[in-house]
């Protein structure tokens, strides 16, 4: 049996930890608490069918067909002795009596609360179109694949993370692909301007299409199937497939009077406690993945992070705080993510800022490392292709190293 703390110093024993979201985040959370000393009864509650399984893949290996499900599937022990839930939604919380409320009118009691749902893709209200598409899950990535095998031209719009890789997946299959967003360069949120020309030009060479700096006006159709996008400037991009890749909204709709502060996720506090109305933490509630959002002293802001490596760090520091209280300590990670798109592994560690600076290597020859500062400190690393000499500044940033590095 654990001991939940308070912020007060209360304890309170832990022998039911339910964990509401059953993908990354939410296993590696039970995996930690397992790994801390709880043995109590574990459940997880998850709304799709399958068993977990990594999302990463399903933009690249998992939607080119070199990858199969048992390869993305996450390896989960028996020693999790967990009760699981999978196809059942949850549907509301009730804090005050600490239970979850399941689909059906069920309601699972717990001590200890790990909230790990997750992120929702925004789609386009009114596109009831064969062959437009999102891609979170593994059904997506499945009903996309089948979709591109008899496809010969796709418009994907939105040039973030899924968008880029899911257009040079499609390049690689050998399919005509066209880009589309609203903002001037892909990927332009997360890298700025002049790194996402970069990312940019690196698509036009590999032969996708693109048309950026330019809002959609709709999705047209002829005969119940999409036939492509028509832009702001009159531009009609053809396509038998469109991926709307338009970014995600944290999964929060089940927690509406829950008691909890939702505000572009869960708020939480430094060390992922979920913070309630009255602005203290709720007893025995954690966050954790990409609907967490919390204040990370490292940087001096408040961040919700869509990253694998933030899912799985996030998690276990959530269990942690669960198992042993504010004793923890803040939750300060330097942030990671990548993505590969064509022949290039792209990286960043820590965060994007307004000033950046090629540090080493050729930005022509796309193998190279650049920093971001802002105040004069070093808050980011971008590499491309240079995992080896990225992870040396990933330190630097912890460090609150100087803008340039010297």
């Amino acid at each position: 049996m654990g001991v939940g703390r308070s912020p007060t110093g209360k304890t309170d024993p832990l022998d039911r930890v339910v964990v509401v979201g059953a993908s990354l985040a939410g296993t590696r959370a039970a995996e930690a608490l397992r790994r801390e000393g709880f043995t109590g009864r574990l459940t997880l509650v998850g709304d799709e069918a399958h068993q977990p399984y990594d999302r990463p893949p399903l933009s690249k290996q998992f939607l080119a067909g070199t990858w199969d499900e048992e390869r993305i599937r996450l390896r989960v022990g028996d020693e999790l002795d967990a009760e699981w839930r999978l196809g059942v939604r949850a549907v509301g919380l009730d804090t005050g009596a600490r239970e979850v409320e399941l689909a059906g009118g069920e309601r699972v009691p717990y001590d200890g609360l790990v909230i790990a749902t997750g992120a929702a893709p925004r789609t386009l209200p009114g596109v009831e179109l064969e062959g437009v598409f999102v891609l979170r899950t593994l059904d997506d990535s499945i009903a996309l694949k089948k979709a591109l095998a008899g496809a010969t031209r796709v418009a994907v719009l939105g040039a973030g993370f899924i968008g880029c890789e899911v257009a040079a997946t499609c390049r690689g299959l050998g399919l005509e692909a066209a880009l589309v967003d609203i903002f001037d360069h892909p990927l332009f949120r997360v890298l700025g301007a002049e790194m996402g020309a970069v990312c940019g030009r690196m698509h036009a060479e590999h032969g996708a299409e693109l048309h950026m700096g330019v809002a959609s006006e709709r999705i047209e159709g002829d005969g119940g199937r999409a036939t492509g996008i028509t832009l702001a400037d009159g531009t009609f991009v053809a396509a038998e497939v469109v991926v709307v890749g338009i970014g995600v909204t944290p999964a929060t709709e089940w927690l509406a009077g829950s008691g909890l502060t939702i505000d572009d996720g869960v708020v939480c506090d430094e060390t992922c406690a979920a913070i309630g109305v009255e602005g203290v933490p709720i007893e025995g509630v954690v966050a954790a993945g990409d609907l967490a959002r919390w204040t990370n002293p490292l940087f001096g802001r408040a961040m919700r992070l869509e990253h694998w490596t933030n899912a799985a760090e996030q998690a276990d520091h959530a269990a942690a705080r669960l198992w042993s209280g504010p004793e923890v300590g803040p939750f300060a990670p330097v942030p990671y993510f990548w993505s590969d798109q064509y022949d290039a592994k792209i990286q960043l560690v820590g965060i994007p800022g307004p000033d950046v600076q090629v540090l080493e290597g050729s930005v022509e020859e796309r193998k190279f490392v650049a920093g971001y500062g802002e105040g004069g400190r070093l808050v980011g690393a971008l590499g491309f292709s240079s995992p080896r000499r990225l992870m040396q500044y990933r330190a630097l940033v912890e460090q609150r190293a100087p803008f340039p590095p010297t």
